[in-house]
């Protein structure tokens, strides 16, 4: 055995055919293999590490430091090329066969591949190490100083990050960003660093992962997995959000209400919500743009237009306000969104279907497909909507990005032309439809990560507990999209007052959970599919994806697709049929929901019609509704409802302002808990 030179490539050494692919891809990386086991190029090393290789039709590849973007290669490809890959792999072969390759040695130090001191040992792998060590010079010499300034814009905003170091089991450094996730592939080298995002349009979340470890790396040195929150305004005694001047304009719709606002207000809506895209504080300028529509939907008398959402629109942005003031015991950046790009170009990417949801709003037909990404652990929302009164399985054959709906809702989609919002919304982008292709799905979804599997369906009830309340969540569409796994199906009933199935499943461990699908005019085939699919008419049910959440203390779930024996069943999408549901009782709503649900009615009605138009009578309906709430044993609500109802006059103020996001934050979270 030789020793190792001076100018070995520890950095070529260290990546892994997985990192190979995620640099390039996979099919590349078979190619280059298979073309290498035919014949091996001719591999020198420079003097000053760079790595050439002939291979034998002539063509001639060279690898200097600084990663595979650095690389030239005669043939006639554009982008990183099989040559390339090829290279790499006949190096690591030749340092294999001298038996090298397990110590590649001391490394030469450049300013791009090496930290200029060594990184402080805070993973739990064998050989621990921290991107926190990159200096910012580093940082700047590899992605420039524009996208430098970028990133501090982000920093100063603030921004989460989940951070996951070294591990026996996963060697690698990874960050979760609200916009990227970001994978250092070999230790101490910037040149070999991959992101879902594509290349240079997002390269500044590279500075943003290097920054989250340094945190985590004072904050937590012991953790392999730790959420900090790095940046954001110095603001020591917690007084402000940032986004007073929203509320302002909230609060000014409250008193006026959606039926005497009118349509001055849309010149200072557009005025904040630039001032609040260029402070990057996305959930609230996602709130603001909501609580635009809805009122522009009044104004044309559009069904889109629905008084509760409205007043819960305004609620959201007081909530928000309060978790990050005075105190307040929420993370700045989750709750406002402070880190969150308004769209991220994704690279190749896998997509998973977990089906399809059907909505009608009029006349109009939306339809959502759902997508599991399995390498950020997140489900993204492709959405698009027609004009029309077509049901699920008309619209099943509707087109989307060269494929049919059906196709796209049961299948799994590989696409380059993927583009993802900040609230986790994909779009395809058409200019680059050739690199999309779908393939059927078997609804084999065990293979895909933990945190959208669900095996203990005990542990999903604590985690969504756990949960803060959903009007200060980041605005994630489908952050509550899982799949639950169907150890037995005990009972089907249909409901039909409710136009309700109810079917109770029960995991390995024996817990119960609760399937409910609900009829609509847009799915009209939904019910029977559900039912048909748990009763085993076309097989067991091993898996349903759908959205989840607690009512009355139990797990719900509202399917939005089932793995049946092989096959993906999506009720939204099936056709019409002559319905064989058995008929069970109605169920009513019990006496403590009726309660909320009645003081909620008339807390919205303030959003339509206005604090300053409030008739004479309403006062005496809060009080009356305080005392349905005091008796089924709701008193901190039933004491909000009177304080709000204490504020109104002839002149209500702002005390009346903040008396109603009191009791309105009070009802909306108790009905959340119901």
């Amino acid at each position: 055995m030789s020793a190792p030179s001076a100018t070995s490539r520890g950095d070529l050494l260290a990546l892994t055919p997985d990192s190979l692919a995620a640099l390039t891809n996979r099919g590349l990386v078979k190619r280059a293999t298979k073309e290498l086991d035919q014949a091996a190029p001719a591999v020198i090393v420079d003097g000053d590490g760079t790595v050439r290789g002939t291979f034998p039709d002539g063509t001639a590849a060279s690898l200097p430091r600084g990663g595979l973007d650095a690389g030239a290669c005669s043939c006639d490809a554009t982008t990183i090329c099989r040559h390339l890959v090829g290279l790499i792999l006949a190096y690591q072969r030749q340092h294999t066969a001298a038996g090298l390759l397990a110590d590649p040695g001391p490394q030469p130090r450049s300013p791009i591949d090496v930290p200029s001191a060594a990184p402080p040992n805070t993973g739990t792998g064998p050989a621990a190490w921290s991107p926190g060590s990159f200096t910012d010079e580093q940082l700047t010499s590899r992605i420039g100083a524009r996208l430098m300034a970028a990133a501090r814009r982000v920093e100063r905003a603030g921004y989460l990050a989940r951070v996951r170091r070294p591990t026996s089991t996963d060697p690698v450094p990874t960050v979760e960003l609200g916009s990227a996730t970001v994978r250092f592939l070999v230790p101490h080298d910037l040149g070999f660093v991959h992101t879902d995002a594509v290349a240079d349009t997002r390269d500044d979340v590279l500075a943003l992962a290097v920054w989250a470890f340094r945190v985590a790396d004072e904050r937590a040195p012991g953790l392999a997995e730790v959420r900090v929150e790095v940046g954001g305004p110095a603001n020591d005694d917690g007084s402000g959000s940032g986004i007073e001047a929203t509320l302002l304009l909230a609060d000014r719709v409250l008193r006026d209400g959606a039926v005497h606002v009118g349509t001055g207000i849309a010149a200072a809506v557009a005025e904040q919500q630039q001032a609040l895209d260029a402070v990057g504080l996305r959930w609230p300028l996602l709130a603001l743009g909501d609580l635009a529509d809805h009122l522009t939907a009044y104004r044309e008398r559009s069904a889109r237009y629905r008084p509760d959402t409205l007043a819960g629109l305004i609620l959201e942005l007081h909530a928000r306000h309060r978790a990050v003031c005075n105190g307040g015991g929420s993370l700045r950046a989750l709750v406002l969104g402070t880190d969150e790009a308004a769209e991220t170009p994704l690279r190749q990417v896998r997509l998973d279907s977990l089906g399809c949801r059907v909505s009608a709003v009029g006349q109009q037909r939306t339809v959502e497909i759902f997508h599991a990404h399995a390498e950020t652990a997140t489900v993204l929302v492709l959405r698009r909507s027609w004009e029309g009164e077509a049901d699920g399985a008309a619209l099943a054959r509707r087109r989307i990005a060269g494929t049919t709906v059906d196709a796209l809702a049961t299948g799994n989609v590989v696409t380059e032309s993927a583009v993802r919002s900040a609230s986790r919304t994909v779009r395809l982008a058409t200019s680059r439809l050739a690199q999309t292709t779908v393939n059927p799905s078997q609804g084999h979804w065990d293979a895909l990560p933990k945190a959208l599997v669900v095996r203990d369906i005990g542990a999903l009830g604590v985690e969504l507990d756990a949960l803060p309340p959903r009007m200060v969540r980041p605005r994630i569409e489908a952050e509550l999209v899982r799949v639950v796994t169907v150890a037995d199906v005990l009972t089907v009933n249909y409901s039909p007052g409710q136009q309700r199935l109810d079917a109770v499943i029960v995991d390995a461990h024996g817990t119960r959970a609760t399937v409910t699908a609900t009829h609509t005019v847009a799915a009209p085939g939904r019910l029977d599919a559900v039912a048909a699919a748990l009763n085993g008419k076309n097989g067991r049910v091993r898996y349903v994806s759908g959205i989840v959440h607690r009512s009355a203390g139990a797990v719900v779930i509202d399917p939005l697709a089932l793995a049946v024996d092989g096959a993906m069943v999506v009720p939204d999408l099936a056709p019409s049929v002559a319905s064989h549901l058995g008929f069970g009782g109605g169920d009513e709503p019990s006496q403590l929901v009726a309660a909320l649900q009645e003081s909620r009615t008339l807390l919205t009605t303030v959003a339509h019609q206005g604090l300053l138009h409030l008739p004479a009578t309403y006062p005496d309906r809060l009080l009356g509704a305080a005392r349905e709430l005091t008796k089924v044993g709701l008193r901190r609500v039933a004491r909000a409802l009177n304080g709000f109802a204490g504020t109104l006059g002839s002149d209500p103020g702002e005390a009346a302002v903040q008396a109603w996001v009191d009791a309105y934050l009070r009802v909306e979270v108790a009905l959340d808990l119901c």
